[in-house]
């Protein structure tokens, strides 16, 4: 139970793992009542996710392996922002790194982009679809009609890039 939590939520994570969310107020009984509910689902997505998720790369979660990897995943994002806004010709703040564990990118109100570092490991197409998603944000700050079509001006199978994506981890060992 979280005091921040407005709504019941689950949140199955690539690896495994296994979040309830729920607003303190919330009974245990009217929780596990919808989790009963929604357990077929949960099942058959544990094992989608056991058996479809792509493993990037075994890497140590330290500050030692984001700062080895922070100056390769600065200069690949600051290239690929600098070689798709050709196209878009958006105007950007500054271009951070960062090591996030749940997020790939974010776009702020100010027009700064946030990469994790974890950009410098992925496939180039995934690097790609990241870099124009986030841009597009600039145009588009949501995930409207209009942000996707922004998207499929550069990436059309951005559909399947966004599911292999979000089925991507990095194993940490």
């Amino acid at each position: 139970m979280s005091a921040r939590a407005k709504h019941l939520r689950f949140t199955l994570h690539p690896d495994g793992r296994f979040v309830v969310s729920a607003p303190a107020r919330m009974s245990v009984q009217k929780i596990e009542l919808y989790l009963v509910q929604k357990a077929d689902w949960i099942v058959k997505k544990r094992k989608e996710i056991n058996v479809h998720a792509p493993v990037v790369r075994n890497a140590k979660q330290s500050k030692a392996h984001f700062l080895k990897h922070k100056a390769a995943a600065l200069e690949r994002a600051t290239m690929k922002v600098a070689h798709f806004n050709q196209c878009y010709k958006f105007t950007f703040g500054t271009i951070t790194i960062r090591n996030q564990k749940t997020r790939w990118g974010s776009c702020s109100k100010k027009g700064n982009l946030n990469f994790n570092y974890k950009i410098a490991l992925l496939p180039e197409v995934l690097a790609d679809y990241l870099v124009v998603h986030e841009l597009c944000h600039l145009g588009a700050f949501n995930h409207s009609k209009k942000f996707w079509n922004l998207v499929a001006r550069m990436i059309p199978n951005y559909k399947e890039l966004r599911k292999e994506l979000r089925k991507t981890i990095l194993r940490f060992q």
